[in-house]
């Protein structure tokens, strides 16, 4: 008769190949390949990063290690029983399009509060429950960063899709709105290491076409993830509309994004010959701009990025007679108009802002695209 042991390792090798079972190679959650993490009351195959906010969670799932923790009959025919597939089809029935499924590169609120709406919330089994984002229309108060004096001071913010707008008040009896931010040039992407707070978020929109930057946060997590979403849905039936023929598979990416490079570079002015100063750079889609804190309300500049269709290329390196930069690692932007110079601290960052730039150059420009290349030309 075997022992209690030797049932252990077959059950644990048994686990080990449902692992194999299509669906479970990847984390039923955020798609990180080979889980060795499973919620055994759940019936899914977890990563280790997902199983640590399934733990939050303990009321509802209970994680196991695929690999290391003894399993009993009973679990192992109860996860063979279901499955990630299986699961995902339960608990994901009725996502709306617009709602933002995190991968594992995404921060952990974003994460989490999918894994809460996912299995405690239940919001994709019952639509009633979807109402905080999908209605068109959400107002609250946000903790907003002070442009001048960087506190945050709680601030009433209106989404309305109706009017097409996100706007906030200075006061919470103001009639008038300190600011409106139409929908058609929002963005939103979580921040939580720039801002230094796990609910941080980056509001960004185009005023008189230069960027303009808010930064907000609210306590509860879910709170913030709403309004995340209710932007998302706001821009999803705006491009609907405005992109009528428009499939919603070419729609979906316009909605939010997040930025392509961020970081420190040194750069000279226009003319070449001042010093070079250490700025922070942010590549947002075209738009390269610059900040002397990464918390700035507006960029000190931006720089139109163009396709090499168009006569833009990323050279590795300053010209020779350049002097000035502390940083040894050159990158010179050629446009058709003149050349930006910049300089990075060390050679990977050199490389990655090159991969960045080079990205950009690759992609052809879109129809748009050239009325915001012809803007940057003619600015004073």
């Amino acid at each position: 008769m075997a022992s209690g042991q030797e049932k252990n390792v077959d059950r644990r090798q048994r686990m080990r190949q449902l692992l194999e079972k299509p669906g479970n190679g990847t984390c039923a959650d955020c798609g990180a390949a080979d889980p060795e993490w499973a919620s055994y009351t759940l019936g899914v195959f977890v990563c280790q990063s997902c199983s640590g906010l399934h733990r939050n969670i303990a009321q509802i799932s209970k994680v196991k290690s695929v690999l290391l923790d003894p399993w009993s009959a009973a679990e192992v025919e109860f996860m063979d029983s279901v499955g990630n597939i299986s699961a995902n089809a339960k608990y994901e029935q009725i996502v709306p399009a617009f709602f933002y499924q995190p991968t594992h590169k995404d921060c952990t609120l974003l994460r989490e509060q999918w894994i809460r709406a996912k299995y405690e919330r239940k919001e994709f089994i019952c639509v009633d429950k979807q109402e905080p984002y999908s209605t068109g229309y959400r107002e609250g108060f946000l903790w907003k960063r002070g442009r001048d004096c960087g506190q945050y001071l709680s601030r009433k913010f209106i989404l309305s899709e109706r009017e097409g707008v996100l706007k906030y008040f200075n006061k919470h009896d103001a009639r008038e709105p300190k600011a409106i931010m139409k929908i058609n040039t929002v963005n939103a992407t979580f921040q939580p290491t720039k801002i230094g707070t796990a609910h941080g978020l980056q509001i960004t929109y185009l005023k008189d076409n230069s960027t303009r930057n808010i930064f907000v946060y609210h306590e509860d997590g879910k709170e913030m993830v709403d309004w995340f979403n209710a932007i998302r849905a706001a821009r999803f039936h705006y491009l609907q509309v405005a992109f009528p023929g428009a499939p919603t598979s070419e729609l979906l990416p316009k909605l939010t994004r997040n930025y392509i490079k961020e970081g420190y570079m040194e750069k000279t002015g226009p003319k070449q010959t001042e010093g070079f100063k250490k700025r922070w750079f942010t590549m947002d889609d075209r738009r390269l701009m610059y900040f002397k804190d990464p918390l700035d309300a507006y960029a000190r500049g931006e720089v139109f990025i163009g396709s090499k269709e168009n006569s833009y290329t990323v050279l590795s390196g300053l010209p020779p007679s350049i002097q000035g930069s502390h940083w040894q690692f050159g990158i010179t932007i050629v446009t058709p108009d003149r050349k930006f110079l910049f300089a990075c601290e060390t050679e990977e960052d050199q490389k990655d802002w090159i991969a960045a730039f080079q990205t950009v150059l690759n992609r052809p420009m879109l129809p748009q695209e050239y009325a915001v290349e012809a803007y940057f030309k003619h600015k004073p």
